[in-house]
Parts: structure tokens; sequence; C-alpha cells
């Protein structure tokens, strides 16, 4: 396992990171299978788990805190809010009244006094950055988080941050979480070019596109992941994105076997290869899945492969554009661009 500096904070991530969207009943994960992959992860060198509180309801923190019982301390321990808690109109979004709340519940669930990293899950475009930065300042000052960070924000929005927190003295997001993988390459053109400006530590989701990358998909086959089972319809190859996104995979499957790599070892070596990537956040549901993805640990793609790999997918190119989770929301409502 290799390590990175996170942003400019001075602490030391494994270069590929453990995300536990999956346990509970996402993933269909006990909290056995749970706590074996935890330990496993740690084994294998991971030293940096990534949850959500909207996980599974909460679930997924929950199985986190009781498999990181008696070894708190030798984890970095990063959770995330702002999506919705339940149907009550405040128990969701960036203001100062709902992360108090819900950055309690979190700490409850994960059985802990602080978080390391503590992320807004999405930009919330009904809260000022004032309003967030502030709220999470005083939080971080209270000792229950040590550092910001940000997930999925638009480049601008990323900037703006950046600006409101020097503007009003507070402290800034250190990190940003985006979606980044050989299918959906979109953040090369704008987001990666900030975060590096900035200084950020960045933790790419999904690098795998959702299973897209992991050898399961190939042409001729029934698609059966887990994802595809409740998002069928980004795994449908009438649809001309997804019939794009099978074709550069079989493409890549003989730039992997050339290099005698498996998908997953392709997959996970080209995000961090990117020099504005710290790590890529793996989210297996089961053992087997944790051992192949960990076997991508010390991956270094040479110049040709990557170069391969680019004449199949551009650079800053998203083959499924329309599943990008940072889009304005004035393209997606027509009340927002029309008086």
């Amino acid at each position: 396992m290799q390590y990175r500096t996170l942003g400019r904070t001075g602490v030391q991530v494994s270069t590929l990171a453990l995300g536990a969207m999956n346990f509970g009943k996402i993933g269909r994960t006990t909290q056995d299978e749970a706590t074996a992959i935890v330990d496993a992860a740690l084994e294998g060198g991971i030293n940096l788990i990534d949850t959500a509180d909207m996980y599974s309801g909460g679930e997924s923190e929950e199985m986190v805190g009781r498999a990181i019982a008696g070894r708190r301390d030798d984890i970095v321990l990063a959770t995330k809010a702002t999506m919705p808690m339940g149907d009550e109109r405040n128990h969701r979004g960036s203001s100062r009244r709902w992360l108090v709340t819900a950055l309690e519940d979190s700490l409850r669930r994960l059985g802990v006094d602080h978080v390391d990293l503590y992320q807004m899950h999405r930009w919330d475009p009904h809260t000022s950055d004032e309003e967030t930065l502030s709220a999470l300042t005083d939080l971080q000052r209270a000792g229950k988080i040590r550092y910001l960070g940000s997930s999925t924000f638009p480049a601008h929005r990323i900037v703006e941050a950046q600006w409101a927190a020097r503007e009003h003295h507070l402290s800034r997001y250190v990190t940003e979480q985006p979606s980044y993988s050989i299918l959906q390459r979109g953040i090369e053109a704008h987001v990666l070019p900030v975060t590096e400006q900035y200084g950020l530590g960045v933790l790419a989701w999904s690098p795998l596109a959702s299973g897209w990358l992991s050898g399961a998909i190939r042409e001729g086959r029934e698609i059966t992941t887990n994802r595809s089972t409740f998002m069928p319809q980004r795994f449908d190859t009438t649809i001309p994105s997804n019939r794009a996104r099978l074709d550069a995979v079989e493409q890549l499957a003989e730039v992997a076997d050339e290099a005698g790599l498996t998908m997953i070892q392709l997959a996970l070596g080209f995000v961090t290869a990117h020099p504005g990537v710290t790590s890529a956040l793996i989210g297996p549901r089961t053992l087997d899945h944790l051992h192949s993805q960990l076997a991508a640990a010390d991956t270094t793609l040479p110049a040709d492969v990557l170069d391969a790999i680019d004449g199949i997918v551009a650079p800053g190119t998203d083959l499924a554009a329309h599943e990008k989770n940072d889009t304005p929301p004035a393209l997606l409502d027509p009340s927002l661009r029309r008086r």
C-alpha cells in the first residue's frame, strides 16, 4: 500500500480508502461481513474509512462504529451530511440548525467523540457558504471534527467556498470527494484543476464506475451486479450512453489483457495515477471484492497504457454526462431558468 498526504493537512492516508456505502441494506451486508471487510482492509494497509449518515439510513455508520471499536485512533474516519434523513424538510441540507444535529447523530451512531473529516455530501443551493462554514468552524473548534470537506461540488462552488472561508475568516474545505473513473473523466476539465490550485485532497468515489470496470460486465453477458438490480436504467445497453460504456469496456479489457492486468487494476491504477488524486474509494460488498481491489494497491500504469486509455475515452470526457451529480439546479428544473 502507498500513502499520500491529504491535501495540505499533513495527514497520511492510503491510496486506496474503504468506502462503506454498501454496509447494511444497500449492499445487503451484515455486521459480521462488514467487520470482516474492515479487518481485512486494515490488515491490507488501508487507514481511511469513509461513510455517510444517509447510507442505509444510518446503518452504515452504526456498522462502521462497531467494526472499529477499540482501534479508532488508528483510523482516519470520515463521514458526510446534507442528504435527506427522512421526510422532514429540515432534516437535510447544510444549515447550522441541521448540521449540529446531524453531526451529533453521526457521532452517536459511530460511537466516537469526533470524526477526522466531515464532508458536505452535496452543495446545498439553499444555504450560503458563510452559514455552512460558520457552523462547521464552530464544530471544529468544539473538537467534534478535525477537518472539513466537500463532496461532488461543481468547480465554481469549490472556488466560492474557498473565497467565503477567506472573506469571513472561517475554516475552509481541505478535501473534495468527486466521482472519477476511466468512463467518467469530466472532472479533469474543471474540478481537478481547481482542487490542485487550492491544495485540496481528492478522494475519488466510484473508480470502478458502479461495476462497469469490475470485469463482471462484458459483451454478451447478462448484467447481474448488485447496482444493476436497483438502478437498471444505468445498465440498459439499449441506451446509447450505456452502449458507449460497454464498447469502451471491451476495448479497455484488451488493454488490460495486453498489460497483464485485471480490469480492476487498470481502473484503480488509472484513478490513482492522476497527480491531483489522493485516494480512490473502493466500496466492496464482500471479502472477495475487497481482495480483488486490494490487489491493485501498488499498481502503477506505464505511459503506454495510460495513452491507450486516453485513446478509448478522451481526457475530460464523461460517457454518461447525464449521471453527473454536480449539474447546476437550473439545468434540471425549468422553473429556475424562467421568470
